[in-house]
């Protein structure tokens, strides 16, 4: 993998920055100038945004570079990893399932998953498939982000994951408080394999992306380590300020916690058909936005069922995820009148940088 220095990505990158582009009036966009902050200031190498506005109408912006040793262009819209924004992708599979009667939102994993739950504090006959999808079931972490890193192209099974799970002491007592987890992904994902006899990337694929009609989304295939699609290249920083290309990669590791590939737009387009009851009943669309105060991630913030809410500075909340994997960070939303935006960076922020783009994101929310 290709590594370029701080210095020389940060030259590249700043001489990419596109021009701040004004409203009628003169009035600056925020967003541009947020995207241009996040490169020129932060040292993302790239920053593209997708956002559909009040009217109806969506823009989409750029800055940066798409590649840091060619200085190639971010391509507009392109494609990258969504992380964690899988997680609700998952989570309205469960749910439509729960709708057709096949799961129960309280039943204990052990009903779909005999046997398997079992460790140290662990007790499938404990857990419910709710506390799952809320991170409530204090379950311990699978993911080592060093072995992950190691080995980008290497392929996991899900139960070789679980394993490392289960190898590990329980956090907390089920239901006793919020602690975000892939590992409850991981069991949402293998229940849905077990309930509808089929491969959850088939079950994402056909019961969301298709559904949804996002046209630039899917669930990788086993062995699939490519973004097919036009899209900028994604960069993990390490400690000594070097960026490393980690655009190809495994995503097996993340599953149904964090496999999906997709664009700013059709993520746009994910949460408006969410939001908007096209995925879902009433009843299990009101259950996803059941939530409970996960004050830690910051002030506000809520999580129901693979959502989450965030109070926006112009009053009320955005309903989204946000993800997180080697390349790639992507943050944004939609509320319930049609407002919505979503933004990658091309690295992963550290704490100060990811307040400059959750900013960013209410900045468009809000204009």
């Amino acid at each position: 993998m290709a590594v370029v220095t701080a210095v020389a990505a940060g030259v590249v990158a700043a001489g990419a920055l596109a021009p701040t582009a004004a409203f009628a009036g003169g009035r600056p966009d925020a967003v541009q100038s947020g995207l241009n902050a996040l490169v020129k200031d932060d040292g993302m190498p790239a920053a593209l945004a997708s956002v559909k506005g009040p009217d109806g109408r969506t823009r989409a912006y750029t800055a940066g570079v798409g590649d840091i040793a060619t200085g190639a262009k971010v391509p507009v819209d392109g494609q990258v990893r969504i992380g964690s924004n899988t997680k609700p992708f998952t989570a309205v599979v469960v749910l439509q399932l729960v709708a057709e009667g096949k799961v129960g939102l309280d039943s204990p994993v052990e009903t779909y998953l005999p046997g398997l739950l079992r460790g140290d504090g662990i007790d499938g006959r404990a857990i419910t498939v709710r506390q799952l999808l809320q991170h409530t079931s204090g379950l311990p972490e699978y993911v080592n982000k060093d072995a992950i890193l190691a080995g980008p192209k290497r392929y996991y099974e899900p139960r070789e994951l679980l394993d490392t799970a289960l190898a590990q002491k329980a956090h907390f007592a089920p239901g006793a408080r919020w602690e975000y987890n892939n590992t409850n992904y991981l069991l949402a994902g293998l229940i849905i394999q077990k309930v509808t006899g089929r491969p959850l990337g088939e079950e994402i694929n056909r019961r969301v992306v298709d559904r949804a009609g996002l046209r630039h989304t899917s669930f990788p295939t086993p062995g699939d380590m490519g973004i097919h699609e036009a899209h900028p290249k994604g960069y993990d920083r390490g400690a000594d300020g070097s960026l490393r290309d980690y655009t190809e990669l495994d995503p097996s590791w993340g599953w149904a916690a964090g496999a999906v590939v997709s664009t700013d737009s059709d993520l746009n387009a994910f949460y408006a058909a969410l939001l908007g009851g096209r995925l879902l009943p009433a009843a299990q669309l009101a259950e996803m936005r059941t939530t409970v105060p996960v004050d830690q991630v910051a002030p506000g913030v809520r999580y129901g069922l693979g959502l989450m809410s965030r109070p926006l500075s112009c009053g009320g909340v955005y309903w989204g995820h946000g993800g997180t994997i080697p390349g790639y960070d992507t943050a944004g939303g939609a509320t319930d009148d049609g407002r919505a935006v979503s933004i990658t960076v091309t690295t992963i922020p550290d704490d100060a940088v990811r307040k400059h783009v959750e900013a960013t994101v209410d900045s468009a929310l809000c204009r």
